[in-house]
């Protein structure tokens, strides 16, 4: 059995939704903590989310059981800052992860089913990243080999690993789809909530 840490990246400002996005409600639960759930069902113990922007109030507001919270200090610098960080934080740790499974915090719509079959597939090749396919271009989740923690930690500006997912012979991406919106604005979160009462 791998050694995965799951790493939830939520250090944004929320600019475009004028108020914590991690915080907006979807049904009795957070947005955040809809993602963690999630998170928590695939490795209960191991899992860790970057927070930058609102630490102290999301904090306050989400008392995630077994939930590493993470302060990015630097993330106004982007979304690689904070998968730097959490990589950083896991070399730390007494745990020697083979992998990073790494998860945007305002995608609550993808399966568990989906994660656990990107886990599946990096078990038959542990050297290979898995990436998930949008179509026109390879995104998170994905989950990173060990031997990637430098370069994921070495990352800047405000693209993620976009870069290392797309440009890069050593990624697989799973054949299936599942629902990657991301609410970034009133407007998503509202069309989301109508998907969930069809």
């Amino acid at each position: 059995m791998i050694n995965i840490a799951i790493l939830v990246l939520a250090a944004g400002e929320s600019s475009r939704m004028k108020t914590p996005k991690q915080l907006v409600k979807i049904g009795v639960n957070f947005l955040l903590e809809t993602v963690l759930s999630k998170a928590k069902a695939i490795n209960v113990n191991h899992v860790y989310c970057v927070l930058g922007a609102n630490d102290v109030l999301i904090r306050r507001e989400i008392s995630s059981a077994n939930t590493h919270f993470i302060h990015n200090t630097n993330f106004k610098e982007g979304l690689s800052s904070s998968i730097a960080y959490g990589i950083a934080h896991l070399k730390t740790t007494t745990n020697s992860y083979d992998a990073v499974l790494v998860l945007l915090g305002d995608q609550p719509a993808i399966e568990k089913t989906y994660l656990n079959e990107m886990i599946a597939l990096f078990n038959k090749d542990q050297s290979k990243i898995i990436a998930s396919n949008y179509g026109e271009k390879l995104g998170v989740p994905a989950i990173f080999p060990k031997s990637y923690f430098s370069k994921l930690q070495k990352m800047s500006g405000d693209f993620g690993a976009k870069d290392l997912l797309n440009n890069n012979s050593n990624v697989v991406h799973l054949n299936k789809q599942t629902n990657f919106i991301d609410i970034d604005t009133e407007e998503d979160l509202q069309n989301f909530k109508k998907t969930l009462l069809k």
